[in-house]
């Protein structure tokens, strides 16, 4: 069965992700928050990463197989779920309310895109 979100689609989504992710800590008013003000530069600046190494169309790099990348969007999208209460900060709503957007987002995102892999260079 196809899936609504195609391989470029994908990447172009992603890399309009993370810099709204890194920057949701002073866009969203919860910089001075040391904990989710960090994961949230590490998760913009992880997704970034993750997007240019991917193999695909939109990667710079082109190491990291395209499923490899879904598969790790899926992870993150469930570590971000679950931050607020691993990580201590559910108290503080709009950090709280920021994962569990981004990490519904992202699952949402990695589950309805395509898993074919880009062909082959020749």
């Amino acid at each position: 069965m196809s899936k609504p979100i195609s391989r470029r689609v994908h990447g172009a989504l992603d890399y309009s992700a993370a810099p709204l992710v890194a920057a949701a800590p002073a866009l969203l008013g919860f910089s001075e928050d040391k904990t989710p003000a960090t994961l949230g530069y590490v998760l913009g600046s992880g997704i970034l990463a993750l997007t240019a190494f991917t193999r695909a169309e939109w990667g710079l790099v082109k190491s990291i197989p395209y499923k490899t990348h879904l598969a790790i969007d899926v992870v993150t999208a469930l570590t971000s779920l679950g931050a607020p209460w691993l990580l201590g900060f559910s108290k503080n709503k709009k950090a709280r309310n920021t994962f569990l957007a981004v990490g519904a987002t992202l699952l949402t995102t990695g589950l309805l895109s395509e898993r074919e892999e880009m062909p082959k260079y020749r």
